[in-house]
């Protein structure tokens, strides 16, 4: 069977012929397409010169190609609309072909064959449905029937490389959403890693050192020069410490004795009235109090 889809379909009347241009037994010349007369050479009186396809006719298939113009008279009325070669009318009929005088033998010049076009040719004709022997205006309309269901299933089975094309153009958007999903996942991350540089570089330097640690830095370096000496802001510090200890030391010393901080005695004096110790610097500063 044919692996072709067929675009046109019906049931002709179909003789046979034999013209290689010998002019025996009516021979009427070679054929119009200018190929040899040759087995699968088919005639129509109308259809494109070239045209293939394949007929059915008891089941068995035959392929053939329009090559010749014909029959002529018989054709009229829409009577026969197609020629066989010899050759193929004897196999298919079971009969046999004689090469001396062209002819088939039985005696049964004619067939009901079922037709199937494939390809319309692109020599002179007109393609559809069949009209007779140079007579365009009368088409035979009825040698045109409805493709028959299983013929329509022979269509050529889709090839693995065109099923692989076709998924690949079906996964295609899931894997753009997929993409899409993946990047935007990509872009919040660094987002991200941007923001936390940002908020790590508000409080360090180029370093990476943050503001607590320079400032601890900044204190030991104002106490020790770059060798590890003191410098003048260590010395300053180191001589303001007895001066603190002092001052906390006369004003311990001046507390009253027996009295709340701030309590004043019967002169209305508060933390420099007189203590019962006597300190003598105590008792120098009251005496000057009371001049």
């Amino acid at each position: 069977m044919s692996n072709e889809t067929p675009i046109q379909h019906g049931h002709v009347t179909a003789t046979y012929f034999w013209d290689d241009g010998s002019g025996i037994n009516g021979d009427t010349g070679a054929p119009a397409s200018g190929e040899p007369m040759q087995k699968g050479l088919f005639s129509s009186p109308s259809w494109p010169l070239g045209t293939e396809g394949y007929i059915v006719y008891e089941g068995e298939e035959y392929e053939f190609f329009i090559g010749d113009r014909g029959p002529g008279v018989p054709s009229y009325d829409c009577d026969v609309l197609l020629d066989i070669d010899g050759k193929t009318f004897a196999e298919m009929t079971g009969e046999t072909f004689n090469e001396t005088t062209l002819t088939v033998s039985g005696g049964n010049g004619h067939a009901e064959v079922e037709y199937y076009i494939t390809e319309w040719g692109d020599g002179h004709g007109t393609p559809g449905a069949p009209h007779p022997f140079q007579q365009p205006d009368n088409p035979c309309e009825d040698a045109v029937s409805p493709l028959p269901e299983p013929a329509k299933a022979e269509e050529e089975p889709e090839s693995e490389p065109a099923k692989a094309e076709e998924e690949a153009k079906k996964e295609e958007p899931a894997k753009d959403s997929a993409d899409a999903a993946e990047s935007t996942s990509d872009e919040e991350h660094e987002d991200q890693s941007e923001q936390a540089a940002a908020a790590g570089g508000q409080d360090g330097d180029d370093s990476g050192v943050t503001a607590q640690t320079a400032a601890n830095d900044l204190s030991a370096m104002e106490l020790t020069g770059a060798d590890g000496a003191l410098g003048a802001t260590g010395l300053l510090t180191l001589a303001l410490i007895p001066a603190v200890l002092i001052a906390l030391f006369f004003a311990w010393t001046r507390r009253p004795s027996g009295a709340h901080a701030g309590a004043a005695d019967g002169e209305g004096r508060g933390l420099l009235a007189m203590s019962s110790g006597r300190h003598a610097l105590a008792s120098l500063v009251d005496r000057l109090r009371r001049k």
